[in-house]
């Protein structure tokens, strides 16, 4: 943990963050889904202040687990709200503003470590494609959960569910699905290739780690997936199951290898 190596700037950016956050989430049952949006708006602004500022305009640029979790909440707030627009039944408002509350404050707690001083400037195109991949994997399980939560409730009432059609959700998960694997191909054809000169030393290239041994996991997971929807036709409670597990993979692959280095064990380098 180091709050206190933290600017005042971030904490604050961070605090006015949280708490714009928490104005969607406790109002979520009074809005409608305009005034979700809107009341969404101030906190996913702030997010991405807070993210620039970290990342880049801080003098000591610091990533790990938490940034990652943050980048990738913001990018599902993102998505969410380009779909809202589209499809204003969607009912995930006070579920994405407790995530984005709870990651703002992850990246406070743990910023990190300093980024590496002879990295390649092309680093963080790597980390980009790697982080748009978590966003656009979470935005898949999203979606699943919703799919989910919706059959339920239809099998419960016996009647149709009130929100997005259950077949359009699903198209958007496996949507979301097939971008982000396409992503994770990249970006771990990027580490594979180039990774010597993406971090600036033979040490750091590509190695067969916990990092790499969950990436490559989770990659055969969605791969495993995309091909038994496309030969099989999987779908509902088995493809939500798979695309689970490789959600969790995905996750372990950075999040959590840099969680175990960064707060179990104190320290590492991004």
């Amino acid at each position: 943990m180091i709050l206190a190596s933290a600017s005042p700037a971030i904490v604050l950016l961070s605090a006015a963050a949280v708490l714009a956050y928490a104005v969607p989430a406790a109002l979520a049952s009074r809005l409608n889904a305009r005034g979700n949006r809107h009341a969404l708006l101030p906190a996913w602004v702030l997010h991405a202040l807070v993210l620039c500022w970290g990342l880049w305009i801080t003098a000591t640029p610091r990533f790990g687990f938490a940034p990652a979790l943050s980048v990738t909440a913001w990018l599902v707030l993102t998505v969410y709200a380009v779909e809202s627009h589209v499809f204003p039944q969607l009912r995930a408002r006070w579920t994405l503003a407790g995530f984005g509350a709870l990651a703002v404050l992850l990246a406070l707690l743990f910023p990190g470590t300093p980024l590496h001083e002879n990295a390649s400037p092309w680093l963080p195109l790597h980390w980009a494609l790697g982080i748009a991949s978590y966003g656009l994997f979470a935005a898949a399980v999203l979606h699943a959960w919703l799919m989910r939560r919706s059959e339920r409730a239809m099998r419960g009432a016996g009647t149709a569910f009130p929100g997005v059609p259950l077949l359009t959700l699903e198209r958007l998960t496996f949507r979301f699905v097939q971008a982000g694997f396409v992503l994770l191909t990249a970006t771990l054809a990027a580490g594979f290739l180039f990774g010597e000169s993406l971090y600036g030393s033979a040490a750091a290239g590509w190695r067969w780690d916990h990092k790499t041994v969950f990436s490559v996991l989770s990659w055969a997971t969605f791969a495993v997936l995309l091909l038994g929807r496309a030969r099989f036709g999987w779908r509902g409670r088995t493809a939500v199951r798979v695309l689970y597990a490789g959600a969790v993979l995905l996750l372990l692959a950075y999040a959590g290898s840099r969680f175990v280095v960064e707060v179990l064990l104190g320290r590492g380098t991004a």
